[in-house]
């Protein structure tokens, strides 16, 4: 079972909800935010492998090299472009599709790797923990998500997603079973829960709601997922200590009042999605 932890929008408290569930779950912990993994910071797990990522790019042979064009005509990513009669190549713009290797006639277009980020595995906790690292400057995050979430443990397994609902939420969905969106009571939550709602009933997968910064009362997230029939699986509330644990990266399921509400939230999630 892959639940995808996800919202519309950063700053929802998704890795808090994230991390601590997979605590309260005894499942494995997947960071796919990849651009900022800081999942770990509160998991700080014991890193015991890393492997690299890498992805595919064209090396131009100029002695076979006529500048003809046809690959910048094919490249539809604008990854290569012809400047003087001369083919350049702007190499972090590369898919690796291959498509103009070819479209070469003169077979001037090979391929080779780089690095553009890595995968780090460790335990804490008694859970296992991976996470994906894109490089400084790197523009696309996408393989390294790939990477990380292939041959996921046949276990629970919690993804933390990148926030939003770009391309990098898309490719961490496809290999989930099911989804809890994290919002928070606000209009600009609203906003950003229903964009999320829709991208996850593309994919026709359970999903369930939980709001951060609860205060207890009728909101508007409360209304519209009574109108959605929409699950709501629980909340966690507005409060300093929260924040104060937080930003000195505590994880809240060490504290017993936190640990027996994520408890709850964890017993919910198992009814909503009825696994068992």
């Amino acid at each position: 079972m892959n639940i995808a932890v996800l919202s519309g929008k950063g700053g929802t408290g998704k890795t808090t909800v994230s991390t601590n569930l997979a605590l309260a779950l005894n499942s494995n912990y997947i960071d796919c935010d990849v651009e900022e993994p800081n999942g770990f910071l509160f998991l700080k797990p014991e890193i015991y492998h890393t492997e690299r990522v890498e992805t595919e790019y064209p090396v131009i042979d100029k002695q076979r090299c006529v500048s003809c064009g046809a690959c910048v005509e094919v490249c539809q990513f604008n990854a290569l472009a012809n400047v003087n009669n001369n083919i350049m190549l702007f190499e972090k713009l590369c898919h690796g599709c291959g498509a103009c290797k070819i479209a070469c006639n003169y077979e001037a277009l090979t391929y080779d790797k780089r690095e553009i980020g890595k995968i780090e595995n460790g335990e804490a906790y008694g859970i296992k923990c991976k996470r994906g690292i894109l490089n400084i400057g790197e523009p696309m995050a996408v393989p390294v998500i790939r990477q990380l979430l292939q041959n996921l443990p046949h276990e629970k397994n919690i993804i933390d997603c990148p926030p939003g609902t770009s391309c990098n939420v898309v490719n961490s969905l496809r290999y989930a079973d099911s989804a809890i969106l994290v919002t928070e009571p606000t209009k600009f939550g609203l906003h950003d829960l229903k964009v999320a709602v829709e991208l996850v009933k593309m994919f026709k997968i359970p999903f369930g709601i939980i709001i951060n910064k609860d205060d207890g009362k009728e909101n508007e997230i409360r209304e519209y997922c009574k109108e959605e029939n929409i699950d709501i699986i629980g909340s966690i509330p507005y409060k300093k200590d929260i924040a104060k644990e937080y930003s000195k990266g505590e994880i809240l399921y060490h504290n017993p009042y936190y640990s027996s509400m994520f408890d709850k939230l964890a017993n919910n999630v198992e009814g909503v999605f009825r696994w068992n």
